[in-house]
């Protein structure tokens, strides 16, 4: 296929150019309706390329096939059998491929670091998760991804499995051995999934870690906006081999999918591979040699860890992106919300995520030498002014083995059974029936169905007080939790 083309950008192009008008949706008619203030912040633009996939970009039997062009474009371009985009971010892509492999009454071997959006998967799609237990990082109190043996063992537990999703990389740059795992699977002929959420670039530079389709994933979910140049929400998501049914992935995207997909998230994934396949090596090879100097110009600064090699091994992480800049502050006796907040306070720079002790700085290849050095000037700003912090409230971090809940019903059956409210003095004991997720990174620390103990509730109530963020219970600041009755 011709790569140079941009088949969705180019009928926006064209629909602009003909001065088509539409007596249909959007009702704002390409920005004539909206109100002065909003323009004035917004701008008309964006109105002008709100249009109908169908019906509008396209006429309403989309005979052009212009979406289903860039799709194949996009399969081409990164070595996939099939590709189809998502306005609705990776958390529907994710969705779609479970219910796909495992819906009805199926099973799932899932990693138990796994993103909300997975859980909500299994709510949705009532599959039963069968949890690989992640390695547990306990002196820096975080998990890696797990292991082809892993893997492997959990298979001889779950034998009738229908197939294993795993999260590669993780929200930290962590990567699991892929490879291995699909050997793994395949060697039992069932479907490896992988959330690649935070690994669009991959295909694009051998220095980055292994993209899922090299591997020999089945089926791969990325998010375009995350380390791409797509707007919020726009996630493609491929397929290849035969073990899972394409019809059925298709039609279970189908089921999820908005009626009424956002042209301009279509139009900038398509644009987005067209740069890739185009320019994307030389890109991303400048956009890791800044990673890598940005990376010795922090550790310059007192008390500042980067972690990189520390995060590798055999009883840690496979493969690690190093554009994703993870910052230790511990040492500095501030913890990483404290950090978080003062950067974006004083120095208008907002970090991708945070914890207790971990600032993460998220770089791509849009950056430069202004940017890093922004970003280097509001650490080392940050580092003086740390001096004077308070010490921050402590956090009660859960060892490896308080922190694995059990399970004890299935996710869906605790979330739509019937529940109460409970003290959280009085929770410990109790089945949740909701799910509780610091956010960012969004790895539940509950999920439904999991008897909640003393120890995890401690850890979330004193993360509070330290600056965690808990933004999906019923009650976020976790004076009562939601339980089965």
């Amino acid at each position: 296929m011709n790569q140079s083309e941009a088949p969705l950008l180019d009928a926006l192009n064209s629909y602009h150019a003909s001065n088509r008008y539409g007596f249909s949706p959007p009702g704002h008619r390409q920005g004539r309706g909206v109100d002065e203030r909003v323009l004035r912040v917004l701008g008309r633009e964006p109105f002008l390329s709100d249009v109908l996939a169908s019906g509008g970009l396209d006429d309403r039997r989309s005979s052009n096939g212009y979406l289903t062009r860039a799709e194949d474009l996009m399969a081409e371009a990164v070595g996939a059998d099939v590709a189809w985009f998502s306005t609705c971010g990776s958390s529907l892509s994710v969705k779609a491929a479970m219910m796909a492999v495992a819906g009805g009454d199926g099973s799932l071997l899932l990693s138990r670091d796994s993103h909300k959006s997975v859980v909500a998967g299994l709510i949705f799609s009532g599959v039963t998760p069968r949890w690989i237990t992640p390695r547990w990082d306990a002196e820096r109190h975080m998990s890696h991804p797990p292991s082809p043996q892993q893997v492997e063992e959990t298979w001889q537990r779950y034998p009738d499995a229908a197939g294993a999703l795993i999260v590669s990389p993780s929200p930290y740059g962590t990567c699991a051995d892929l490879e291995g795992i699909a050997e793994v699977c395949h060697a039992r002929g069932k479907p490896l999934i992988v959330d690649e959420a935070w690994g669009a670039h991959l295909p694009f530079h051998e220095d980055l870690p292994t993209w899922a389709m090299n591997a020999g994933a089945d089926v791969c979910v990325v998010s375009v906006h995350k380390m791409g140049a797509g707007f919020e929400q726009g996630s493609v998501f491929h397929l290849q081999g035969d073990l899972v049914d394409q019809d059925r992935l298709s039609q279970c995207a189908d089921l999820l999918m908005t009626t009424s997909p956002n042209v301009l998230l279509y139009t900038a994934i398509d644009g987005w591979r067209r740069q890739m396949v185009q320019r994307g090596h030389e890109l991303m090879g400048a956009a890791l040699e800044l990673a890598e100097r940005t990376r010795h110009q922090i550790e310059k600064i007192p008390d500042i860890e980067v972690l990189d090699d520390e995060l590798l091994g055999v009883q840690a992480s496979h493969d690690l992106d190093r554009l994703q800049v993870l910052i230790d502050v511990a040492a500095t006796g501030t913890s990483g919300y404290q950090a978080a907040d003062w950067l974006r306070e004083y120095c208008q720079v907002d970090m991708g995520m945070t914890d207790h002790r971990r600032i993460l700085a998220t770089m791509s290849f849009a950056d430069g030498a202004d940017t890093a050095g922004r970003l280097i000037d509001a650490l080392t700003l940050w580092r003086k002014a740390a001096d004077d912090f308070d010490r921050p409230p402590r956090v009660d971090l859960p060892s490896p083995e308080e922190i694995q809940l059990t399970t004890v019903t299935s996710p869906r059956d605790a979330f739509f059974g019937r529940v109460e409210k409970v003290p959280v003095e009085e929770a410990a004991g109790r089945i949740s029936a909701e799910q509780i997720t610091p956010y960012p990174p969004g790895i539940p620390a509950v999920v439904p169905g999991e008897r909640l103990n003393r120890a995890v509730l401690d850890y979330l109530r004193t993360g509070l007080e330290a600056g965690m963020n808990l933004p999906d219970p019923a009650d976020p600041q976790l004076r009562t939790v939601r339980v089965t009755a």
